[in-house]
C-alpha cells in the first residue's frame, strides 16, 4: 500500500494523481486536519507531525511514503528518511525538474506557505540544477485556510490569490510552480490571474509521475505493494466540509474515517 500524508485536505490532489497514475494499487491517506495549518508551525513541530503521520501509515500497512505536504517536505524529508527504512517521497524534487524543463526565459515563481518559502529549498534546488533560472517566491498563508473552508469560487478568494500574484506578474515569470498542494484547487483562479501563457507546475501530478518511474525501475519495492484499487481516507478531525471537497475531488464512493494518533 502506498501511504500518503498531507496537513489537511489539500493532498488528497496527491492522492487523485495516483489513482490515475496508478489505479490498481492500494492507497492510505491522512490529512491532518485537527493540526492545519502546517506553514506557521515551527521546523520542529513540523518534523514531529511528519514522523507522526508516517508512523500512523506503516502501522496500517503503507510500504511506501509520498509526503503530500511541500511545508513537512521542506524541512522533514532528511529527518523522516533517515529514521524509517521504507521508500519516502517528497513533492517538491519532482516539481523542480519539471519547472526547470518547461521554462523558456528561465523566469520561475514559487507559491507556498511562510514556512516553505522561508526555507528557500525551492530556490536552492532549481539553481543546483540549473544557476540561470531566477526564482521569485512569494509566500501566500492565506490560501491553506481558504481551501480548508471550501472557498474555491468565492470573490474573497479571487481577490486575494490575485494580490499575492501580482509581485510575480510584475517579474514577469514563464513558469509558476504550486508550492502546496492545497493550491491545485485553486489553479483555475491562478491561472486567470497570473496569465494564460504562464506554464503551471502542480506538484501533485509531478511527484505521481516520480513514484510511477521509481516502482517501474525497482521491481523489489513494487512487488511488496498490494493492488485491489482501494483507497482508505483517514483524517485526525473529519469535518463536513473535509467529506464535501473529498468526494468531489477524488469523484468516487468513499469511507472518511476520524483517527487519532
Amino acid at each position: 500500500m502506498i501511504g500518503i500524508f498531507d496537513s489537511g485536505i489539500g493532498g488528497l490532489t496527491v492522492v487523485r494523481a495516483l489513482m490515475r497514475e496508478l489505479p490498481q494499487y492500494d492507497l492510505l491517506y491522512f490529512g491532518d486536519t485537527a493540526r492545519t495549518p502546517y506553514g506557521n508551525k515551527s521546523a520542529d513541530t513540523v518534523r514531529r507531525y511528519a514522523h507522526e503521520n508516517t508512523a500512523f501509515l506503516l502501522a496500517n500497512g503503507a510500504r511506501l511514503i509520498v509526503m503530500a505536504c511541500n511545508t513537512a517536505s521542506s524541512v522533514a524529508t532528511e529527518s523522516v528518511s533517515s529514521a524509517f527504512d521504507v521508500p519516502v517521497f517528497e513533492v517538491i524534487s519532482p516539481a523542480v525538474a519539471q519547472a526547470v524543463r518547461v521554462t523558456r526565459k528561465k523566469r520561475v515563481g514559487v507559491i507556498g506557505t511562510r514556512a516553505t518559502v522561508a526555507s528557500g529549498i525551492y530556490k536552492r534546488k532549481i539553481q543546483a540544477m540549473d544557476p540561470r533560472v531566477r526564482v521569485f517566491s512569494q509566500a501566500c498563508p492565506l490560501l491553506v485556510p481558504l481551501v480548508e473552508e471550501g472557498w474555491l469560487a468565492k470573490p474573497e478568494t479571487t481577490m486575494v490569490v490575485k494580490k499575492y500574484l501580482l509581485p510575480l506578474k510584475t517579474r514577469q515569470i514563464d513558469t509558476l510552480i504550486l508550492g502546496c498542494t492545497h493550491y491545485p484547487l485553486l489553479a483555475p483562479v491562478i491561472q486567470r490571474k497570473i496569465g494564460r501563457r504562464v506554464h503551471i507546475i502542480d506538484s501533485s501530478t509531478s511527484v505521481a509521475s516520480a513514484v510511477s518511474a521509481f516502482l517501474a525501475a525497482r521491481p523489489d519495492v513494487d512487488e511488496t505493494l498490494s493492488r485491489q484499487g482501494g483507497a482508505r481516507i483517514c483524517a485526525s478531525d473529519v469535518t463536513e466540509q473535509f467529506e464535501k471537497t473529498a468526494r468531489q475531488l477524488l469523484q468516487r464512493p468513499i469511507i472518511l474515517e476520524s483517527v487519532r494518533l
